[in-house]
């Protein structure tokens, strides 16, 4: 049986805008993470970034000009790479300007925004989703560091979701995706100069789950993966989950009680502790649902068993 915590809500936003669709939380110096809110409403064209003080509990929110998909501190104080839309770029919070550096993201389709990413090595990988969520049009991409180039990986996911990546035994490095509908966790070797992926080998397959698979990272070792699932249907409460990676055996799960909708983990440092993030979030929640879920929308942390993070490298801007 694997190992249940409930976790705590550590904020609610006083926002309605800001409580429906939080996701990639990321940690910052000095006590602080980031997390973006991608869009404020149903039909809403704009989002924000977000940077909330676990000390103060304090949360500053910087309105962008679109929808975040990622938000990723870069190595200058204050500023921020950000998938905005089809776009990539920098914002900066002090200025509050936002500068793109790469666009023509989904450049042959339609109706896509980007979604989840990561920095590796100074690279950035991320996708897109269809705003629709049913065709098979979404981008994989790299933006590869070396030579600023924009590279597609994959043209064929619907709503690209969680990832990490890892060093494997044959030094080799894989590439964790997870594309929702799917309702599995993949992995790939992927090759950053060759700018190519192998085929999938599914590592957790949770298409029996009522739940859907959203962002995930690795535990501090690489050897676990740990995904918030995504549950659109009536539930008391929402489910963080990890999973050994070699055999997809289910391990732990943090409860968010009052929430269904999780969205995204991460790990964070606090007086001495590694807590687990989550978000949460109330999209497409009727009334009737959303009075059977009080705490939707929040942000919750609970207790972990590590004693160090996992890698959260910041990006390099370039020059």
């Amino acid at each position: 049986m694997p190992t249940i915590v409930d976790a705590q809500v550590l904020y609610r936003p006083q926002n309605e805008n800001l409580k429906f669709l939080p996701e990639g939380p990321y940690p910052l110096q000095s006590n602080r993470f980031s997390w973006v809110a991608i869009q404020h409403a149903a039909d809403a064209r704009t989002g924000s970034l977000c940077i909330l003080d676990l000390v103060t509990k304090a949360n500053y929110a910087y309105p962008l000009p679109g929808r975040p998909g990622f938000a990723f501190p870069t190595n200058k104080p204050s500023r921020f790479v950000i998938g905005l839309e089809r776009s990539l770029g920098i914002y900066d919070t002090i200025e509050k300007s936002w500068t793109t550096f790469c666009d023509g993201v989904d450049a042959d389709v339609e109706n896509t925004i980007i979604n989840d990413g990561l920095v590796f090595d100074g690279n950035l990988i991320f996708g897109t989703k269809d705003l629709e969520f049913k065709t098979r049009k979404a981008g994989l991409y790299l933006w590869r560091a070396k030579d600023k180039k924009l590279i597609p990986l994959r043209r064929d996911q619907i709503c690209s979701n969680g990832k990490a990546v890892r060093k494997l035994a044959d030094g080799s490095w894989q590439l964790l995706d997870i594309d929702s509908p799917t309702k599995k966790i993949v992995g790939y070797t992927i090759d950053i100069d060759a700018g190519t992926l192998s085929e999938p080998t599914t590592l957790v397959d949770l298409t029996e789950d009522h739940a859907v698979p959203d962002g995930m990272i690795l535990t501090p070792n690489d050897m676990y993966c740990i995904v918030s699932m995504y549950n659109p249907n009536p539930a008391e409460h929402g489910e963080t989950r990890e999973y050994r990676l070699a055999d997809g055996k289910l391990c732990r799960v943090w409860r968010t009680v009052g929430s269904p909708q999780n969205t995204c983990p991460q790990l964070v440092l606090h007086e001495g502790k590694v807590k687990l993030i989550i978000t949460t979030a109330i999209e497409h929640m009727p009334a009737e649902r959303r009075d059977a879920s009080p705490e939707a929308g929040n942000l919750f942390w609970g207790e972990t068993p590590f004693d160090s993070l996992n890698s959260c490298p910041v990006f390099p801007e370039p020059n």
